[in-house]
Formats: structure tokens, sequence, C-alpha cells
């Protein structure tokens, strides 16, 4: 977000906020916490001096096969990073490209959140749109079987009409967007195991701060509650391309110094570290925007979420957004603020800068503080 980037002083606590969603061990380690210091130059020279001047010739001679390993694994390192980085910079060059077959968004999910979002929405008018994705539909379907919301015990529904009849438009208007974005994440965030949760975790979070926020200030809730939880959808992009395009590329590259027998190559490979700062930096420079880009191409009409997120991706100052773009972004900030210090990330300074920066009122924080806003609550008739 750019409010963020644009500030020297907020811009080092939004970057911690991305590398706790990414790992714990990397936040701590970019904070100082729990991070060896390198050695200076002369140090390690020094070092190497003593270590070469061991007597025994075998010592001498494992030594310096062991630097040499280490300088060859840097280079591969390196090399590979390049590789990387270069085909995903490819994919998010050609944001149709991306939109339509790398992240392969349906038409058909966009057009259910726009009937959602006017006044004439019906559940004639939702059912086929839903019928056209399967995914939702059995989603659908799976939700009204939870025992918390079936009616009876013995029967199961089977039929997609019936569950979203069952469900209506005011439990649907919460419960399409939350599935879309769900359908959305990475299969896997692997090599950072934990991050898919986090990304799951934060984007519900900040679509329901933004509904009840926007509520409290008299705006549109649904609207408030979908362009918060499609503000996340740039992470989930970058992360999800960055992670396939990473593994894609090491498993080729890991089979092939296999194949060939290279068994310094594949030995390396296998040691390779998992690179988060490369997927830092591509979230850093590209999440904001892609959110824009990709909802731009949802070609929203009536659904008024656009502006909001081009507001994000480029707006350095609260007042010069629209409002619903300042309720994302006050959400999005106390999310942010709530993660950093639910881990020790955060001090007391800090939080303020944060705060001001967005002007995220006592009065919004009290309210956040007692909503609900990390779980869906669905009220069937």
């Amino acid at each position: 977000m750019q409010i963020f980037e644009d500030s020297a002083t907020i811009s080092p606590i939004y970057h911690r906020a991305l590398r706790l969603v990414i790992s714990k061990d990397f936040a701590d380690q970019q904070n100082g916490k729990h991070q060896i210091a390198p050695q200076q130059d002369g140090e390690q020279h020094n070092r190497r001096r003593e270590l070469l001047e061991v007597e025994e010739e075998t010592n001498r001679t494992k030594i310096i096969e062991e630097y040499g390993q280490s300088h060859f694994k840097e280079q591969m390192m390196a090399q590979f990073y390049a590789r990387v980085t270069k085909k995903v910079n490819q994919e998010f060059d050609n944001k149709e490209n991306l939109y339509n077959n790398i992240l392969k968004v349906e038409d058909a999910a966009a057009a259910i959140m726009e009937v959602l979002s006017v006044k004439a929405a019906s559940i004639k008018r939702i059912i086929p749109l839903i019928q056209d994705l399967p995914w939702l539909a059995d989603e659908l379907i799976n939700l009204v079987n939870k025992p918390q919301y079936r009616k009876r015990a013995d029967v199961q529904v089977t039929d997609a009409s019936l569950a979203i009849s069952y469900i209506g438009l005011d439990n649907l208007k919460l419960v399409v967007p939350t599935f879309v974005l769900k359908h959305w994440l990475p299969t896997s965030t692997s090599p950072y195991p934990v991050m898919k949760r986090k990304l799951w975790n934060e984007g519900l979070s900040i679509a329901l701060a933004s509904s009840v926020l926007a509520e409290q200030e008299g705006l549109d809730a649904f609207a408030g509650f979908a362009a918060g939880m499609l503000s996340n959808f740039g992470l989930i992009a970058v992360t999800r391309c960055f992670v396939n395009t990473y593994n894609e590329i090491y498993k080729k590259e890991l089979r092939e110094a296999y194949d060939t027998r290279d068994k310094r190559l594949h030995d390396v490979m296998v040691d390779f570290d998992s690179s988060p700062q490369l997927l830092h930096e591509q979230l850093l420079a590209r999440s904001s925007l892609i959110s824009a880009e990709m909802v731009e191409l949802m070609r929203f009409d009536r659904l008024p979420i656009t502006e909001i997120m081009f507001d994000l991706a480029h707006t350095t100052d609260i007042k010069k957004m629209c409002p619903l773009a300042r309720i994302i972004t006050k959400a999005k900030t106390y999310i942010t603020f709530r993660s950093l210090a639910k881990e020790g990330l955060i001090d007391n300074d800090e939080a303020l800068a944060l705060f001001s920066a967005v002007k995220l009122t006592q009065k919004n924080i009290t309210l956040l503080k007692k909503s609900d806003i990390d779980h869906i609550k669905l009220q069937f008739k």
C-alpha cells in the first residue's frame, strides 16, 4: 500500500508485517531477534588464514574444498533465483494472462458479487450463476449440511438450488466473497507452510473489520466487506504465482541435475535456502497494484470497489482517498497492528504512528476490539 510505503516511519512496520505473513522466523531475523551477526570481511580472512595453517594436509584440503563448495552454492543459488525472478516478472507483466490463465478467475464469481450488491438482488438471479461454478455450489451444499446449520439431523441437502435458497441473500453476501477468496488461495505455500493460513485468516479479518467500520460510518457494509476481502487478492496472487514458479523451476532443475549425474549441483540444490527475501520483495512491489488490476478486470459496474483498489495502490494521503478506501485502509492497519502485537513485533510509539497515519481513532479501535472480526456469523431463519 502506497500510503505505508511513502512514509519513512511507517514503511519499516509495513515491511515487518509482510515478513510476518511469510514466516515468524523471517520476521524475527529481520527485526533483530535470533539474528546471528555476519562476520566482517577481515574476520573471515583471519579465520580462513588460521584454518589454512592447520598442519595436517588432509585437513587443509578438506577446508579448501568446503570453502569452494560454499562459493559454488552461492553462485548456483544466485543464478537460480535470477531465473525464478525473471519468470515471475514475465508472468506479472501480462495482467490479462495472469487473470485468465494463471489465476483463472471466473467471470461468474464477479457476476454473483455484482448481483448481491444491488437492492433488486434475488435468489432466482443468483442460482444459475452459482451453478456455473461447481466448486462454489459444493461449498454451499457442504455449508448447509454442517451440524449447526441443518434443520434436521437426518436430512442431507444435495441440491445446490435448495442450499442457496436455505442460506438466503443476507448470508450469501458473507459466504460468497469468503468462498471466492478461499478458492483463490494457493494449494500450498511450501516452503512457507503457515503462510496459506495467515493469508486466509487476515483476509477474512480485514473484510469483517471493513464491514464493521463501514456500517459505523453509514457506508455500504457489503461493499466494505467485498472490498476488504479483495484487497488481499494481490497478496494471494503474488504468493501463488511466486511459489508455483519457484517450485516448478526448482523441481525441474533438481531432476535435471540428478538425471545428468551432476552430484555436486544436486547436493547444493538440496541445501538451497528458501529465499523468503525474494518473495517479500515481490509482495512489496506488486501486491497492492495486482489487487487493483485484477479487480479492474472483473469489470464491476454496480459494486463500487475498483476505485477503492486503485486508491489503496497509489494514494499516499488518507484524506485524498474515497470514503470506502479510507475504511479499508483503517481495517488493514488494525489487522496489521494486531498481528505484529501478538508476536511482540511492534512497540507503543510505532503503533501510535501507524494509527495516526491512517486516522484510526480510539472510537474505531474500541469498536473493532469488541466486534468479532475473526468469524463469520450466519443468521438462519
